[in-house]
């Protein structure tokens, strides 16, 4: 469905995939395997779009919620894929993903076998302060190195991935059990307070459409 003008959440993914109708289509992450029919066919008969129109795929970080259909979907549309350099050598599975100690590292281990991913290389590495399609790329570490949000200052939306999702409506932190770093997850949440914008349409949870910043500045400061 269309959230903002341009803005497509799509659903019965797994996760939240946004779907921006710019010059080209470009997805801002890909859900769980087996779930790119979906995404496709809403790009068919909702928008009535070809798919090879779309253009970019940008993952905000690498885990299997977020890039589970990147492969196939690069295969079938020919998509160019963007990621952060600090998660993309995870997405090619050319080293482990960090491991994680404790329950925490469990509950991840259960998830990653669950959901298994296929490798793909990134078309392109993203650096903080990069330009993509319009979106400004904003280095956020912590729930993974290469944790990245997307700021669109002239339409006053932060599509922020894990690094602040919301529960009930309400801005939240990363899920615990699947971060890596929880104090620069905390920092990464402080640079997120210091933007302005309207709209967050976070990773997990309803999108806030009303004075969003003010929420994610009242979280920060507890």
């Amino acid at each position: 469905m269309e959230i903002l003008h341009g803005v497509h959440q799509i659903p019965g993914v797994q996760g939240n995939c946004y779907l921006l109708d710019r010059d080209g289509l470009v997805l801002i992450d890909s859900g769980l395997p087996r779930s790119s029919k979906k995404i496709l066919s809403y790009i068919r008969d909702t928008m009535h779009r070809d798919p090879r129109d779309l253009q970019y795929l940008i993952l905000t970080h690498y885990h299997p919620d977020h890039v589970g259909n990147a492969a196939v979907l690069k295969r079938s549309t020919g998509v160019k894929i963007a990621i952060h350099e600090a998660d993309a050598d995870y997405l090619a599975q050319k080293k482990p993903a960090p491991s994680l100690k404790g329950i925490q590292g469990k509950i991840l281990g259960v998830l990653m076998f669950l959901w298994p991913c296929e490798k793909v290389t990134p078309d392109l590495k993203l650096y903080g302060g990069d330009t993509i399609c319009g979106l400004r790329c904003i280095h956020t570490p912590g729930h993974t190195p290469g944790s990245i949000c997307l700021y669109d200052p002239e339409h006053g939306v932060l599509f922020s991935g894990d690094t602040v999702i919301t529960r009930k409506g309400v801005v939240s932190g990363p899920p615990l059990y699947a971060t890596y770093d929880s104090g620069l997850a905390t920092e990464s949440v402080k640079k997120l307070s210091e933007l302005d914008f309207e709209y967050l349409l976070p990773g997990h949870g309803v999108p806030i459409t009303t004075r969003a910043a003010e929420k994610v500045r009242a979280f920060y400061r507890g």
